[in-house]
């Protein structure tokens, strides 16, 4: 199945009508366009004239058959392809470092052999993630711009290729949604964005009855990783904290002792971004010791 870019939405809503309906275990493709909706093709467009509506749209809803409320979604990501160029933009005041800048900037990087030509000395290898991703809350809409506890900007590194995400289902179908890629990104997005690219998202979807997981939860190779957000970066991470206790609380034989100390010695607080109209964290703990103390996930 293949959802085109032309069906976004600005906002995560169960009022949103599905693109496209899936059953549990299908594959799907999610074409995507950037954060700036593709308005920034050159150095020279302005950041200014993006549209209203038309920034970090998520490409869906996606209806997945048989998910109801109190669900959750299992979604591989099987594969991500970039663009051939990714953007920055930078804004007068927004970001950490916004207040030096003095005016807007607009740059556009070619993406050549899997890295980013940064200038004529230096290139980066690209690692894709997916910043936007996450499901219909169950009450009023919530922009895509805003990330929550159905996922959507988090902005976490870590969602790339290979990495299972479970998210909430809220609502009948789920209304799955997704987009913002980055061609590279730091751990805070100090500049406000990522190396912005347009690509296509491949995934599993799955439903999941009956689970209690802690969600948004992530699953790499090496890491499991609880995510969080609030309206500081202090109360993202003991959210991200909290949720890692309960996940341990649920799945692990230690007593409350014994998974404090654990978390204290190997679990890792990390900073996802700090820049949205919420600020996210993830807290990480080495997958290996999590399945020694009995961790499975479904």
């Amino acid at each position: 199945m293949y959802l085109n870019k032309q069906n976004a939405v600005p906002v995560m809503d169960k009022k949103n009508a599905p693109a496209a309906h899936c059953a549990s275990g299908d594959c799907i493709t999610f074409q995507t366009k950037d954060c700036f909706g593709e308005h920034i093709r050159a150095d020279a467009d302005p950041v200014r004239t993006v549209p209203d509506g038309e920034h970090n749209l998520a490409t869906g809803p996606l209806y997945v058959d048989g998910a109801e409320p109190g669900d959750l979604l299992k979604v591989d990501i099987q594969r991500i392809a970039i663009d051939d160029q990714g953007c920055q933009a930078l804004l007068p005041g927004t970001g950490p470092l916004g207040h030096h800048v003095q005016e807007e900037y607009a740059k556009v990087f070619p993406i050549r052999e899997g890295c980013v030509v940064f200038s004529d000395q230096l290139r980066i290898p690209v690692s894709p993630m997916i910043g936007v991703i996450g499901t219909a809350p169950a009450g009023e809409g919530v922009a895509t711009v805003t990330p929550g506890e159905h996922g959507s900007n988090m902005d976490n590194r870590k969602i790339q290729e290979g990495a299972t995400l479970y998210l909430p289902v809220n609502v009948p179908g789920g209304l799955l949604a997704m987009g913002d890629l980055h061609a590279v990104m730091g751990d805070g997005e100090a500049s406000t964005c990522g190396l912005e690219v347009s690509g296509e998202i491949t995934v599993r979807v799955t439903v999941i009855k009956d689970s209690g997981l802690p969600v948004p939860f992530l699953k790499t190779a090496d890491e499991y990783m609880t995510i969080a957000s609030g309206e500081t970066l202090d109360q993202a991470a003991r959210g991200a904290c909290e949720k890692m206790y309960a996940f341990l609380e649920q799945a692990s034989e230690l007593d409350a002792c014994g998974r404090i100390t654990l978390l204290s010695l190997v679990g890792h607080m990390e900073i996802c971004q700090i820049v949205n109209p919420l600020a996210t964290a993830r807290m990480t703990i080495p997958a290996w010791v999590a399945e020694t103390c009995g961790c499975r996930l479904p």
